[in-house]
């Protein structure tokens, strides 16, 4: 039998309350609603949710294709293609409430209900849920933890399997093999493997590229273990690099170094970003800096929530997202180093041990 996740539950409700008093939530992200139930599945064009009401038991929409058990703490309402979906929902929505919707809501099952006048109010109620879901539990922190240790000891492998002449889809297509040696079920996101100047684009997608001397080897990869997402990015030199190149490796890694210290409860997380890009500014590669300084992970590789110019919201413990300063020299070079870190009660714990410092790989 399935059971809802009350504490979750009631922080998401709680946050709800804060902001909008006296409403109601339906979720339709697959991933928010495991978060708070237990039950994934991936609906593609069919409809699925979970109606959070005031001092009610929450509501579990699910489609009769999809195995769902039923649940000692909530109503699970079994409804199949034939439905009209507004109809459905509209025997349990309460039309004199306002109705929060997430922004994964497709707008095909949207307008209907507003069309209908199925609310008192219709707003964007996403933020209850991500708040919740970017304060890590304490059995979170730990899933967090031993996922990034996977992701350390598959990092250390990796260079074994460099040697001159190897492309970078090669290398790629050997990885997920790798991670499953290790315990992890999947890969977080598609690993990114760029010799050379392809590391000056940061979402490279492996090719046919192949290993020279003198070139420096990204790896951005994460794996997924027990549901939690790792992400981790180390740039290697295969061989004697160039000066410029050594140059920007210290400053990519003083950056990381400086806005990892500076993580703990209550600072501003645009202050990290900050932190990191005035380094970068100051060697005189700012333009060459191009994203964020990090974004938000945990049951998704990228969850609501980053370290940006823009964030203004405080560190809080719990939270987790990455610090991934980068260089990228369109048509030469690039270096990124990424780790996790986990925002804690008086500082912070950067998840990742894989070593930092600049490594020359042995060519032969």
């Amino acid at each position: 039998m399935g059971h809802v996740d009350e504490d979750r539950v009631a922080r998401v409700a709680k946050a709800l309350e804060e902001k909008r008093p006296h409403a109601q939530l339906l979720v339709t992200d697959p991933w928010s609603i495991f978060y708070l139930t237990g039950f994934y599945a991936e609906m593609f064009e069919r409809f699925s949710g979970v109606l959070l009401r005031p001092a009610a038991a929450p509501i579990i929409f699910c489609n009769a294709l999809y195995p769902i058990d039923a649940y000692d703490n909530a109503e699970v309402v079994i409804f199949d293609d034939t439905d009209d979906i507004a109809e459905v929902l509209a025997r349990h929505i309460d039309s004199h409430l306002p109705l929060g919707v997430d922004a994964q809501m497709r707008s095909g099952f949207l307008l209907p209900l507003m069309e209908r006048g199925l609310a008192s109010d219709f707003f964007l109620g996403s933020f209850a849920v991500e708040r919740t879901r970017a304060i890590k539990d304490v059995r979170e922190r730990e899933l967090m933890r031993a996922s990034s240790r996977i992701n350390d000891a598959v990092m250390g492998e990796l260079p074994a399997l460099l040697h001159e002449g190897v492309t970078e889809r090669e290398i790629a297509a050997r990885m997920l093999d790798v991670y499953r040696a290790h315990g992890a079920e999947a890969f977080s996101f598609p690993p990114i493997v760029s010799f050379g100047a392809n590391a000056a684009d940061p979402h490279h997608e492996p090719d046919d590229t192949a290993l020279r001397a003198g070139q420096v080897v990204l790896f951005d990869i994460g794996g997924q273990a027990h549901g939690y997402c790792s992400d981790m990015t180390r740039t290697f030199f295969w061989g004697e690099v160039d000066e410029e190149t050594r140059r920007i490796y210290d400053v990519v890694l003083r950056a990381n170094e400086a806005a990892e210290a500076l993580v703990a409860p209550g600072v501003p997380l645009c202050d990290l970003d900050r932190c990191a890009r005035r380094i970068i500014e100051e060697a005189g590669y700012g333009a060459y800096f191009t994203h964020r300084l990090g974004h938000s992970i945990g049951l998704q590789d990228h969850e609501p929530g980053d370290v940006s110019a823009v964030n203004t919201d405080a560190a809080r413990p719990g939270m987790t997202f990455s610090i991934e300063p980068g260089i990228y020299i369109p048509g030469r070079t690039g270096v990124r180093i990424e780790d996790l870190v986990l925002v804690t009660e008086d500082g912070a714990e950067v998840l990742n041990s894989y070593p930092k410092d600049p490594r020359r790989l042995d060519l032969a």
